[in-house]
């Protein structure tokens, strides 16, 4: 029996796009380009993920009813072939008033016989990105499924996870179909819309690799491919055996992967039991800090692959935003620090050749030569111009302006701000005159504990380091740099942080060392740690809770944050909910 499994990539709600290709799979069935079998495609493929409130959008549902009538009309054309289509999408109920009563994540069969929804997802994750319970009902549909002469189950993404969080566990309940009609499964086949993180894919194969065991059959998972705002799905669809990969379909690109089943039988030989995991609140959001013996807890290091993953997302989550908003050009703001620094580089290294990249310096009273030399030098490398626009006579001004109104000079906190937001205006202006799409320079780090300013350096379209600390954006441009030539001015690297806001500013007489910060913020955005946790873990008590203060009155300014490109299991953005006003 010949499967076929469809790694797609397709902008939310393109239905004539959705339709599309399934249309062309149809063709070539029907002109037999492809051999009589499954054909396997992601959770919700016909819709999108996640839907959000589109899904109960009066026009949403409407012209989505209208494609599952297209592709119902289908079936006709696959008179005479044996090849079935299975899909995720969403099945209705109305009321009386046709308003949306329950909503069901189903797999649809495709065949000669029509168009049916043949399984409901069970288990609705409700947790970090996840909110399937406010829009879903929870199947309770069998798994088994049988195709010619094999007997195969089906489940939906969070169905092969059992947690704490679900009442049911679809695999015990399969294992019960199993043995009450004493029957041998040849397949389980997993449909998937799984969001990508750092170490996701090491325990999707573990967790498989687990089942199959279990189960002594084939293990295949198939997954989406793209970016939908912040979320990153990355792919990587798979067949495995016991603990072996048979078949493995792109990272973060679309892919067809054909196989014969009879060619995966089950083989005693390669079953080595896994350690038992959870996906769960409990499990999910581990710390990743490591800790050697008689020194503090620190991030766990970034590794080579890791670094060569975080572009590859990163690429994927620019190019598809730039994509499904109609966006084409880049722009930044450099200020000869390493965060932007490292922005323009990987924007150098992710763009296609008709994209353009402009960088823009625009320096202040307190800019030190310096950070222009290596801004300069940094477009040299990279092959751009850098435009100098500097906020020196507009900050004069402003200043003159508010002692002139309110009778005091502007100091402190409100000077330093004012130079940032006046670079915020005239790169906003830049935009509007260019159409070019401002990318964020901010970091997880700054995130965290609010070490920006609103409206200033906080801008931009799109962030794309603001799920990496400090340290691991140092971590990063080194692995840049060891890969692509120093493409960054070395001393980018080594000179201390400084947002140049105020004389002889460094981000040390604000914040604890970032090797130390880090790992603070990670404990607390991990929720395994509080205050009291750190300190017993060896960290200065006095570091924690500045750390914790600033961490918690920074709410409101990440509540205006823009979208953050997903790179960890725990991220600020659409996974992280928090009220503003609060008591802490």
């Amino acid at each position: 029996m010949q499967i076929y499994m469809h790694q797609t990539h397709h902008t939310m709600a393109d239905f004539n796009g959705i339709f599309s290709y399934l249309e062309n799979v149809v063709d070539m069935i029907e002109k037999n380009e492809y051999k009589q079998g499954l054909h396997l495609f992601p959770e919700s493929y016909s819709t999108g993920y996640p839907l959000q409130d589109l899904c109960v959008q009066r026009s949403f549902i409407k012209n989505y009813l209208e494609l599952i009538e297209r592709i119902e009309k289908l079936a006709k054309r696959l008179q005479g072939h044996e090849s079935v289509i299975l899909f995720g999408g969403q099945v209705y109920e109305f009321d009386e008033d046709q308003l949306p009563l329950s909503i069901e994540n189903v797999i649809y069969e495709l065949s000669a016989k029509g168009l049916k929804d043949i399984y409901s997802k069970k288990l609705l994750p409700n947790y970090d990105i996840f909110d399937e319970k406010k829009y879903y009902r929870e199947g309770n549909r069998s798994s088994l499924y049988r195709y010619q002469d094999k007997q195969l189950a089906l489940l939906i993404c969070e169905d092969m996870w059992y947690s704490s969080h679900h009442e049911v566990n679809p695999l015990d309940d399969l294992e019960a179909e199993i043995t009450k009609n004493n029957i041998e499964l040849d397949a389980i086949i997993n449909l998937s819309a799984s969001p990508f993180y750092l170490g996701k894919d090491s325990a999707r194969l573990k967790r498989a690799s687990e089942i199959s065991q279990d189960f002594k059959c084939p293990f295949i998972y198939v997954n989406k491919v793209g970016a939908e705002d912040e979320i990153l799905f990355d792919g990587s669809s798979f067949v495995l055996i016991g603990n072996k990969v048979q078949e493995r379909a792109s990272l973060f690109t679309p892919d067809v992967v054909s196989f014969a089943l009879e060619k995966y039988q089950w083989d005693e030989k390669r079953a080595k039991k896994n350690v038992k995991l959870v996906n769960s609140w409990e499990g999910l959001f581990a710390a990743t800090l490591t800790k050697k013996e008689k020194s503090l807890p620190t991030l766990r290091e970034l590794s080579d692959n890791d670094c060569e993953l975080i572009l590859h997302s990163i690429k994927l989550g620019v190019q598809d935003y730039v994509k499904k908003t109609g966006l084409k050009n880049f722009l930044v703001a450099l200020s000869g620090g390493i965060d932007s620094a490292l922005v323009l580089a990987i924007l150098k290294l992710i763009k296609t050749p008709e994209q353009n990249l402009e960088a823009i310096y625009m320096p202040g009273f307190f800019s030190a030569t310096l950070s222009y030399d290596l801004s300069k030098e940094l477009c040299e490398n990279i092959g751009i111009k850098l435009r100098n626009l500097p906020i020196k006579f507009l900050h004069s001004n402003v200043n003159n302006l508010f002692k002139e109104t309110f009778g005091d000079e502007l100091d402190g906190l409100a000077d330093e701000n004012v130079q940032s937001r006046l670079r915020g205006a005239l790169l906003y202006t830049r935009s509007n005159q260019t159409g070019a799409m401002v990318i964020n320079t901010s970091n997880k780090s700054e995130i965290a504990v609010g070490y920006s300013t609103l409206y200033g350096d906080s801008v931009g379209a799109l962030s794309i380091l603001g799920d990496l600390y400090k340290t691991e954006v140092f971590a990063l441009a080194r692995y840049i740099n060891r890969k692509y030539n120093n493409l960054l001015p070395e001393q980018i690297i080594t000179r201390p942080p400084s947002a140049e806001l105020r004389e002889d500013q460094e981000d040390s007489h604000s914040l604890p060392p970032y090797e130390r910060l880090d790992a603070i913020l990670e404990g607390f955005l991990s929720y395994r740690y509080d205050c009291q946790d750190l300190i017993n873990e060896g960290f200065n008590q006095a570091e924690v809770e500045k750390a914790y203060r600033l961490y918690n009155i920074s709410e409101y300014k990440r509540k205006q944050f823009c979208p953050i490109v997903k790179l960890k299991a725990k991220s600020f953005g659409f996974g992280y909910r928090m009220p503003i006003c609060k008591t802490f």
